[in-house]
């Protein structure tokens, strides 16, 4: 049994659906017909900043798991960085420090890693996004994690855009937490897991 944990904000959370998935229940659902024996948990504080995320993962993840099983799969994590170090104004070193360390720390416990930008949000605050998403990219390529783009490919997408419209406190609703699991299944999601992937 691998587990696989989801850590972030209101937006791994999935506030704002109306079917309550998000993109994680989403991005869930149709992984495990390919892989059963995982078992995935969400771990979401609503508001959280990067340094708050530091500081708590961890010791969420580690009750879960129970005592280690000799020889098992090592146990994966992506991180879903949100807007809140945007919002907080939280510096752009803090947050490569904030992530820096969630990385490492993960990276002590045995877990596979793997991360997570931020989406659009309103927009007055895209080139701060777009800023924080760079950041977040580059924290990924300088310790080989696989990274997932979430701005880059919404931030002009026709859907996207009209979802964050009718949207409230920049929540997407049911299409725009759909897009973004499809960025998430069409990343390196599959190879990370060590799933096969579905046949087209």
């Amino acid at each position: 049994m691998t587990h696989v944990f989801f850590v972030g904000d209101e937006l791994t959370a999935g506030h704002g659906d109306p079917k309550a998935l998000g993109w994680t229940g989403r991005v869930a659902a149709r992984t495990l017909p390919l892989a059963p024996e995982l078992r995935f948990h969400t771990l979401a504080v609503p508001g959280e900043t990067t340094g708050e995320l530091t500081a708590r993962w961890d010791d969420e993840a580690l009750r879960r798991i129970g005592d280690p099983v000799q020889g098992a799969a090592p146990n994966a994590v992506l991180f879903a960085i949100g807007r809140n170090d945007v919002h907080r104004g939280v510096s752009p070193t803090m947050t490569r420090l904030n992530i820096a360390n969630t990385l490492d720390r993960a990276k002590a416990l045995g877990f596979r890693t793997m991360l997570a930008g931020p989406p659009p949000g309103h927009p007055e605050d895209q080139q701060a996004i777009a800023e924080l998403s760079a950041l977040c990219e580059e924290s990924a390529a300088r310790r080989g994690v696989p990274y997932v783009d979430m701005f880059g490919p919404l931030a002009r997408h026709e859907q996207w855009v009209s979802d964050m419209a009718t949207g409230d406190e920049s929540l997407p609703h049911q299409a725009g937490y759909g897009l973004m699991a499809w960025l998430v299944l069409h990343s390196a999601w599959h190879d990370w897991l060590g799933v096969e992937q579905p046949a087209v």
